[in-house]
């Protein structure tokens, strides 16, 4: 186990090196002198250069991106000259709002998604299958900030139910947490529960077609013993491989939503951060990102060992 989770890590190496240098070369393309963001337009153009001197503005680009690296090597994402504080810590004390609300998100999408997938394949082909394509295809073409808004008129603005914008820590008010929390999560799982539902659907009705599904009924299981006993742990791999892949996509939905709602997570420091030039911060941003999704991709991996016996003889 430990070697396989090794080889792993190894190979998101080359992954964070590209990253972090398409990072660095998107934020220093963008235009602008965040030196002179930073000094304010009244500064004199010697105040100016000492804050590029600080910043290592005034050094070529290779020698900065390989500065960059090398405090990266040390767990150091930079300083945030902007804000007078470090990269890292910033990041931190925003993540919480983004995966609660990615988090509560996935959830929604799976207890709502498998249900309908696995009534879709048992009922193929009838009204109940058409039905849920049909939500699956509402719920595809519904953006994530379009849900949000059309959730807000209803559950805010109609029914007085919860509240428009805002988040609140646990800490503080657990039912003030959850409560500002429902409409974006749900937001963000409109996407998802569509792709969750058609894969689901797609491996049961393969699963349902097998000899030892016919070789159950037979043997006179119930229905219900077919379904989630037998086909569903079969169809799993597929539907965990999709719910893995598809939970970045989760968290940029999370990051626009944000907008929408009023979140203070990620997504509201990576926008105020490009408008304010603040390039370490948003390099620090996207490599943080990308070891989300090398950490999901890797639990993925390991859940396969742990549900198909054949997988973890081949890896380990």
């Amino acid at each position: 186990m430990l070697r396989y989770l090794g080889k792993r890590l190894l190979s998101a190496i080359p992954v964070l090196i590209v990253v972090g240098v398409v990072a660095f070369l998107l934020s220093h393309m963008s235009g602008g002198d965040p030196a002179r963001v930073i000094a304010g337009n009244d500064a004199t153009d010697a105040q100016v250069e000492a804050i590029r001197q600080q910043m290592g503005l005034n050094q070529s680009v290779p020698e900065q991106l390989w500065s960059w690296f090398m405090n990266l090597l040390h767990g150091d994402l930079g300083y945030s000259y902007v804000l007078g504080e470090g990269v890292t810590p910033t990041i931190l004390s925003h993540v919480f709002p983004t995966l609660s609300v990615a988090v509560l998100g996935e959830l929604i999408s799976l207890i709502v998604a498998i249900p309908l997938g696995v009534l879709a394949s048992d009922k193929h082909g009838r009204a109940a299958d058409r039905a849920v394509l049909a939500f699956a295809t509402l719920t595809t073409s519904l953006p994530s900030f379009l849900a949000g808004l059309l959730l807000m008129i209803v559950f805010v603005l109609n029914m007085k139910l919860l509240p428009a914008s805002g988040f609140v820590y646990p800490s503080d008010d657990i039912g003030g947490y959850f409560s500002h929390l429902i409409l974006p999560a749900l937001s963000v799982a409109t996407l998802q529960i569509a792709i969750i539902i058609r894969m689901t659907r797609s491996s049961m009705i393969d699963s349902l077609g097998s000899d030892y599904i016919r070789t159950a009924e037979a043997k006179g299981l119930t229905r219900a013993r077919q379904l989630w006993v037998h086909a569903f742990k079969n169809s799993s791999i597929s539907i965990l491989t999709i719910v893995g892949q598809s939970f970045g996509e989760l968290i940029a939905g999370a990051i626009v939503v944000e907008t929408v709602f009023n979140v203070p997570g990620i997504g509201q420091l990576v926008s105020n951060s490009i408008l304010r030039r603040d390039y370490q911060m948003v390099q620090g941003i996207l490599i943080f990102v990308a070891l989300v999704f090398i950490v999901v991709n890797l639990i993925t991996d390991v859940l396969y060992a742990v549900i198909d016996p054949r997988i973890r003889e081949r890896s380990f």
